[in-house]
């Protein structure tokens, strides 16, 4: 049963590996990997000497942040809600609710982001009804990274929210019964129980959010970086796009590239160790 997902495995995430040998070359795609000349380090020196890279750099390191520190306590505190509530009509109701946007593309969730918060959305649409001074959030460098968490948590929270769940539903109900016997309220039943229930959890699904920080969102930026302009909007997969596929320069996007992989193994890896001196499991078990 396992066999067809281990060949999606292999032919779209390793296959696909062999193409890391571009960085390291002038590539030509009209006479392909093994006829392209050998360039070794050529293009990193290029990357590493290019102050728009470390702008790039900066800005994933600064949105990823701002992401990790709202976004993801947010599912958490989602799937304790849900789980608290004692209709199963109603819990199901939110639960398909809160889901919905993850299957919107990045393109509607804008475009509904720009309806209420743009130039002309709704927001400005109701300062200038009242005489205010009107603030197009869509296109202002300054909020941008909270705008783009903002947009990540509308549209990915719900989706977030079911492993959670999954962790909630195998707590033992008998210790918050236990417990209540006992005159344990609300907040200490979750103190107690709840968040040690879902500790491991919490850890494992840090250490895979640590891994991916560096790909903040390829599509997401993509949109939005004329609006409020490369130097808020650039990020390291926009930056290997405008830079390195769309001049023809496969060699320089690739290395670029194959520096966040890098980077982002060495995060997942540095995580995954934090967890085992923590005493958690972490991506597996020391």
């Amino acid at each position: 049963m396992v066999v067809p997902a281990v060949v999606l495995l292999l032919v779209f995430n390793y296959v696909p590996m062999v193409g890391v040998v571009t960085a390291f070359q002038y590539y030509d795609p009209l006479i392909g990997i093994w006829s392209s000349d050998w360039a070794g380090f050529e293009q990193f020196r290029a990357i590493f000497a290019d102050p728009l890279f470390w702008g790039a750099l900066n800005n994933t390191l600064y949105l990823s942040f701002v992401s990790l520190v709202l976004f993801f306590p947010i599912p958490i505190a989602l799937a304790m809600l849900l789980n608290s509530v004692l209709s199963e009509r109603v819990r199901n109701f939110i639960q398909s609710v809160v889901y919905l946007p993850h299957f919107f593309s990045w393109v509607l969730v804008i475009t509904v982001f720009q309806q209420m918060l743009g130039g002309a959305g709704a927001l400005n649409q109701f300062l200038r009804s009242h005489d205010l001074r009107t603030w197009d959030v869509m296109t202002d460098p300054d909020t941008f990274a909270l705008l783009v968490t903002f947009q990540g948590v509308w549209k990915e929270a719900g989706w977030g929210i079911i492993v959670f769940l999954a962790a909630l539903s195998a707590i033992d109900p008998g210790l918050y019964e236990a417990s209540a016997v006992d005159g344990a309220g609300p907040f200490r039943r979750m103190w107690h129980i709840t968040l040690p229930g879902l500790r491991g959890v919490i850890v494992l699904m840090l250490v895979l959010r640590l891994g991916g920080a560096l790909s903040v969102g390829f599509e997401q930026f993509l949109i939005q970086r004329v609006a409020v302009g490369h130097e808020a909007a650039e990020v390291l997969d926009t930056y290997s796009f405008y830079y390195g596929i769309s001049t023809g320069n496969y060699s320089f996007g690739a290395a670029a590239g194959l520096f966040k992989s890098v980077i982002s193994l060495l995060l997942i890896w540095g995580a995954n160790k934090l967890a085992h001196f923590f005493g958690e499991d972490g991506l597996y078990r020391k």
